[in-house]
């Protein structure tokens, strides 16, 4: 058997015999939706960009977008499969200990993954930026903020006020039926994190803009609001709102 088939397979075989007094419903819970959240394969890949490094510059330059993306993103892949993998093994011994143990890996590593996947399909070149002037998108901006541009401001504050690294995101509300704006700390992915949908997210690890801006975050996300795939977000909502 293939190392990507042993991935996923004994662990989620294993889960359902081990010893309920061993494991609480919570963890073993938390461990197979990770296993079982694998691509299929159970390995997880680096995805390509839908544009070249250097198609949003001058906003983000090629030189941070080719670090950003083969070096920090590839990272999170494979430490998140390198995770899995133990996690498989923690598993299937029920060994209750590795388990806890690696759900703060998991959270990292996972949480990097996912919300840079969305990263790179929420920017596009500056020329294919272009805001709606009309439907969903722009209809529940304008209700949760007043205009584009206020939800802009909003969002920049709450980016730029993030202590240390983390993200800023435009999310939506499966509940109240609303977009709403919010921060999450280091890679904690949106949705787990606040129940949020996410539909745009802003990296401010210094990583993301170090190289064009230094330490200056602000100069930083007011340029990214140019390079918005506002198709994608739009396409976002449209899915998160037919649920």
């Amino acid at each position: 058997m293939s190392p990507a088939k042993q991935l996923i397979t004994p662990a989620l075989r294993a889960a359902v015999n081990i010893n309920s007094s061993k494991v609480s419903p919570t963890t073993l819970k938390s461990a197979t939706a990770y296993l079982s959240s694998a691509p299929s394969g159970g390995v997880h890949t680096l995805p390509d960009l839908p544009y070249d490094y250097g198609a949003l510059e001058p906003n983000i330059s090629a030189e941070t977008m080719e670090i950003h993306h083969s070096k920090h993103h590839n990272t999170y892949v494979t430490n998140l499969n390198a995770t899995l993998e133990k996690l498989d093994s923690a598993v299937s011994a029920g060994d209750v200990s590795s388990m806890i143990s690696l759900q703060g890996a998991m959270k990292f590593n996972g949480g990097g993954h996912l919300n840079h996947t969305l990263f790179w399909e929420n920017l596009c070149p500056k020329s294919s930026s272009n805001f709606p002037s009309s439907g969903v998108l722009k209809d529940a901006i304008d209700a949760r903020f007043g205009s584009v541009d206020e939800m802009k401001k909003e969002i920049t504050a709450m980016s730029v006020g993030v202590q240390g690294s983390g993200w800023g995101w435009l999310g939506y509300n499966t509940k109240t039926g609303r977009v709403e704006a919010a921060t999450c700390a280091n890679q904690d992915p949106l949705q787990p994190t606040t129940g949020l949908v996410p539909l745009l997210g802003i990296d401010v690890w210094e990583h993301a803009y170090y190289v064009d801006y230094r330490n200056v975050r602000p100069n930083y996300v007011n340029a990214i609001w140019d390079i918005i795939n506002w198709d994608k977000v739009q396409e976002r909502l449209v899915a998160a709102s037919s649920k």
